[in-house]
């Protein structure tokens, strides 16, 4: 059976090369950019397919938002740039890689949701806890669900329900809010 050209997609009959995996015509080995025959031996790689190193250098190459050297292998695209690797960290004090991880922005720095939450989220009135989640507004605070109850009785407090509010802002019901 004859290879087929990953560049035409016809069986090669005569002369053949191989790189990156997949069969070739000489001619049709070609800058996936610039779309030229690359004859030199040394040439680049970007989404499996050949990069000229012209094209490389001019077009593909990137510089790492962290330490602004260039960035050849490995390769974390996040927050419309380019990171290494190992370079890609929370920018909190866990300082974990991030890349695969769902993650937060701050001020053109990615966090881990566990640095985001402790450094970043309001804090509930009733925990002091971090809310990640929906949260209710009152008593010039935010609040998690199940923690805004009434002070006293510590029944929860119903969205439309009646209360007031102590000296610390806490919440009363209307039942104990004589």
């Amino acid at each position: 059976m004859a290879a087929v050209c990953f560049g035409c997609k016809e069986d090669i009959k005569d002369k053949m090369l191989e790189a990156l995996d997949k069969s070739w015509h000489p001619e049709h080995f070609a800058c996936k950019e610039c779309k030229k025959r690359i004859a030199e031996n040394k040439f680049h790689e970007s989404e499996g397919l050949p990069v000229c190193s012209k094209c490389f250098e001019s077009k593909v190459q990137a510089i790492c938002a962290a330490c602004r050297k260039l960035v050849t292998e490995k390769v974390v695209k996040a927050m419309g740039k380019t990171w290494h690797l190992e370079h890609f960290i929370c920018g909190g004090p866990c300082k974990q890689q991030l890349s695969g991880k769902t993650f937060f922005e701050r001020n053109g720095k990615p966090y881990c949701t566990a640095d985001y939450e402790r450094l970043y989220a309001p804090k509930c009135g009733g925990c002091k806890k971090p809310i990640a989640e929906k949260a209710l507004s009152a008593l010039e605070s935010k609040w998690h669900k199940e923690c805004f109850k009434c002070k006293l009785c510590k029944e929860p407090i119903g969205v439309d329900a009646k209360f007031r509010a102590d000296k610390e802002k806490q919440p009363i019901c209307e039942k104990c809010g004589v």
